[in-house]
């Protein structure tokens, strides 16, 4: 399956929504995340709203400062 642009668009906002709820069910700020994280806070923005290719450096440092777990899934019965 070849990704085309919109998609990975589309997908980078709902990873960026993501982390901003669980950012703001541990109640902090950009501010603070950012602190933790030693980075911007205009970078936790970025990411947030979906304006910023988030690396897989970076959903590492919000795993940790936010205490979440990555789960990688094998997808079945789909075109690769």
């Amino acid at each position: 399956m070849k990704l085309d642009e919109e998609f990975l668009l589309q997908r980078r906002g709902e990873l960026g929504c993501r982390l901003k709820e669980i950012r703001e069910k541990r109640n902090l700020k950009q501010e603070q995340l950012a602190d933790i994280m030693e980075v911007n806070r205009t970078t936790i923005s970025k990411i947030e709203s979906g304006k910023f290719n988030c690396s897989y450096d970076y959903i590492l440092k919000f795993a940790n400062a936010l205490s979440f777990s990555i789960i990688l899934e094998e997808r079945f019965n789909e075109e690769i």
